[in-house]
């Protein structure tokens, strides 16, 4: 399938799942603080990967998948009512940890930045 056209449909897919989550879903499981970071849609339309980013501790993170995924049907119906396809995509959730990850490198990065300015404090021999 062209290439333009499933990233249209899957920033489309993004669109909806995010207003979902944030007015429609219920489910106390589910935090607050959720996010859609990206979504793939396999070639034949049959797969919707949704990654997910979770502001919050392990257990948040889990049980807002557990959430997410007893929501499936839902989910997949209003995809389906509110984008004009022939067969609405089964939607996958997955736990999308890159902004925690990006967050503990730049806080290494500035870790060892300040020991480095404390390092030359120390020695004026350069």
């Amino acid at each position: 399938m062209n290439k333009k056209r499933l990233n249209r449909i899957s920033e489309e897919i993004k669109r909806v799942v995010s207003q979902l989550i944030q007015r429609e879903i219920k489910d106390p499981r589910i935090n607050p603080l959720t996010s859609i970071t990206k979504v793939e849609v396999t070639n034949d339309l049959s797969y919707a990967n949704i990654y997910i980013s979770v502001m919050g501790n392990e257990e948040d993170k889990e049980n807002t998948l557990i959430g997410l995924k007893s929501a499936k049907g839902f989910i997949r119906r209003e995809i389906g009512n509110k984008i004009d396809l022939r067969h609405a995509p089964e939607p996958v959730f997955h736990l999308d940890e890159s902004i925690e990850q990006s967050l503990y490198i730049s806080k290494l990065i500035d870790e060892v930045n300040k020991k480095d300015k404390e390092k030359r404090g120390d020695n004026n021999d350069w």
